[in-house]
């Protein structure tokens, strides 16, 4: 029946007591610190175990988990987030492969005794160890790097390729330094209708805090599996007005994008604990036991598609337990693009203005923000989050009528979250890796409102050029490509000169001319690095480009390399014909390149090995993988598909 509320006395065969719903995700990893990220379904004691791998020699850490190294936030009646920032006394040894161990004590006396990860999550060990484990390493000599996973692509989930490379590398050296999960780690505004149902299982079992609505035809977020729009007609749910109107039009969309792909938002989450709810469901097997078989929909169109998206979530499952293991045994690092949150979020001005200002679509940026601080954005860097973790604590752990969020903290907190801009990161290493934030510090268009606003704006390329400056080489992460496509960049410039950009996700840096004379201005500086490794995703095929300055004789070397998706594609033919035009159009001699503002740059494309000649874009579901020199200069440069085979991008005149 549409609407139902999943059954009441279902009950969880979650993996062992006392209840680790997901994780550990080994997060970032330093000298003297390691940072993991759990769920519980209880309050828990932890203890933690640091040694080298075959060795006979005692742990380097085994003792108690001390009160500040532990964030630990109620999210629920039945369900508890953890986050642990370890201190490590003596430096953690690089260059060697370490194993972790975390010990969970039931602190409500349901059980006794500690249980190890052996115990509770076996699948995170790989084959033939106790314990999951890693290789620290200073000198990225290889890095893994994706975008895009959506759970109901038919594709498979390239998380499982992390997985069979992680179980595969016999030397050290093989060991991946880190995986780089560069945008839509999940997708928010787009969810499969068996996954929605899912969600709403998980949110029922747990007794994840509901909130009050405002400004919506709802007035609760309990009321979101009883209503009528509850699966597929999401984007009725919004307020009948002239404003709202325009706020269908430019937020929940579901308009079609004839250059890419249609926006579908009929199942939008909209709830904070419907984005936690995505998160565990996203990257744990364990909360798809709580999962019923329920189909929640009546009309034959709707059951069946419901009946065709659940094959795709079911196989979706069934690669899980590699996926949640690959998290667990290499440092991952995060960042956000569009689909975290929603698709085209902060695309322009008049965007921006249109959602920010109704407390309906606030709310809902608000929650899937919040979400991601902490599930994703804390562990990058814990310390720029502790004015902001101690504001969630206030939310999550005061005492709550009907379990649900306190409203007046719950907008005090999403307004704080809408001005905080320290989403970006860098770690120290070899190159030094610099993260950006491409989406909350934008260059917006204040004569043409509506036009799309640059990824970054002066005060933001201005801060990423100080992080940079004196540096020998440097990896940056910029989830949309600085240097893509032409072709396609051309035809969102031309919808934006119609007033269409969100037809077409009309979002890259050459977009802007503001954004774009800056950052092409950095690397033109004279001291830019001189190895600038540059990791993208986002549009859903992979590339490579090698980049210099023209009439430069000191030029820096650039690497622009793009892996998407993890599990998404391009729909096939379509690419084929836009390469092709592409390459017609934009050959290295063509007049029309002294039309694009990277005139000053001479760009010269990687053919993927095992297409035709001359194609220059690889578009299966899959991981980037780059190996680096001392140097911070790529070697190789693959595409790895998900399952098995890829391609590695060759020079010109190399193979």
């Amino acid at each position: 029946m549409a609407g139902s509320t999943p059954d009441s006395d279902q009950t969880s065969t979650v993996s062992a007591v006392p209840g680790i719903l997901a994780g550990p995700v080994l997060r970032r990893v330093t000298d003297h610190q390691l940072v993991l990220w759990l769920v519980s379904q209880e309050p828990v004691a932890l203890s933690f175990r640091l040694r080298q791998a075959d060795s006979q020699t005692p742990p380097q850490v085994d003792r108690d988990l001390l009160d500040d190294e532990v964030t630990c936030l109620r999210i629920g009646t039945s369900a508890w987030i953890y986050l642990l920032d370890i201190a490590i006394e003596s430096p953690i040894p690089s260059q060697v492969r370490l194993e972790y161990d975390l010990g969970v004590t039931s602190r409500n006396g349901s059980e006794d005794g500690t249980y190890w990860i052996r115990d509770w999550a076996p699948h995170l060990c790989p084959e033939g160890r106790q314990c999951p484990g890693f290789v620290y390493k200073t000198h990225l000599n290889r890095v893994l790097h994706g975008s895009c996973r959506r759970p109901h692509h038919p594709s498979g989930d390239a998380l499982t390729r992390v997985d069979d490379e992680l179980g595969a590398a016999d030397q050290v050296d093989d060991y991946p330094a880190m995986l780089l999960m560069t945008g839509d780690q999940i997708y928010a505004d787009d969810v499969a209708g068996p996954m929605l149902h899912a969600i709403q299982c998980i949110i029922h079992q747990l007794g994840l805090y509901q909130e009050e609505l405002e400004g919506a035809s709802l007035t609760h977020s309990r009321d979101l599996t009883s209503s009528a729009s509850a699966y597929y007609h999401r984007d009725e749910l919004l307020p009948d007005s002239e404003f709202n109107e325009d706020l269908t039009e430019r937020f929940f969309g579901g308009v079609r994008k004839p250059i890419f792909t249609t926006a579908n938002a009929s199942n939008h989450l909209i709830s904070f604990s419907e984005v936690i709810a995505m998160y565990l469901l996203a990257w744990s097997p364990i909360p798809w036991d709580m999962v019923t078989d329920t189909e929640p929909v009546s009309s034959n169109e709707e059951l069946e598609l419901y009946r065709r998206q659940a094959q795709t979530i079911s196989a979706f499952r069934d690669q899980l337990p590699k996926a949640a293991r690959a998290l667990a045994n290499v440092p991952v690092y995060m960042i956000f693009d569009d689909h975290d949150v929603t698709d085209d979020w902060n695309l322009s001005a008049i965007w921006e203005s249109t959602a920010y200002e109704h407390p309906f679509s606030r709310r809902i940026i608000g929650n899937a923000l919040m979400a991601y601080l902490l599930c994703q954005g804390w562990g990058n860097q814990p310390a720029h989050f502790e004015e902001l973790l101690s504001q969630c604590q206030q939310l999550l752990d005061s005492e709550k009528s009907h379990h649900e969020l306190d409203k007046a903290n719950h907008d005090e907190l999403i307004d704080r979250l809408f001005h905080f801009h320290h989403w970006h990161y860098s770690l120290p290493g070899t190159p030094k890796l610099v993260v950006l934030d491409t989406r909350t510090r934008r260059w917006r268009s204040e004569i043409r409102r509506g036009h799309p606003s640059g990824l970054m704006d002066w005060e933001a390329l201005t801060d990423f050029q100080q992080e940079i400056i004196g540096e020998e080489s440097v990896l940056v992460v910029s989830p949309a490509p600085m240097f893509g496509v032409k072709l396609i960049e051309i035809v969102q410039r031309v919808f934006t000169w119609f007033g269409k950009p969100l037809l077409v996700d009309a979002e890259n840096w050459m977009t802007h001319r503001g954004a774009a004379n800056v950052l092409l201005n950095i690397f033109g500086h004279r001291r830019t690095p001189r190895h600038f490794v540059i990791l993208s995703g986002d549009v859903h095929y992979s590339f490579a480009y090698d980049v210099s300055l023209r009439h430069k004789r000191n030029s820096p070397h650039i690497w622009q390399i793009t892996s998407s998706g993890i599990k998404n594609e391009f729909p096939d033919g379509l690419l084929e014909w836009l390469d092709r035009l592409n390459r017609w159009l934009f050959a290295p001699r063509s007049p029309l390149n002294w039309f694009t503002k990277r005139r000053r740059m001479r760009i010269s494309p990687r053919l993927p090995e095992g297409r035709e000649a001359g194609e220059r874009l690889w578009n299966h579901a899959g991981i980037g993988d780059v190996h680096l020199d001392s140097h911070g200069v790529p070697i190789i440069i693959r595409q790895l598909n998900t399952g098995e085979g890829g391609t590695v991008f060759h020079q010109r005149g190399k193979g």
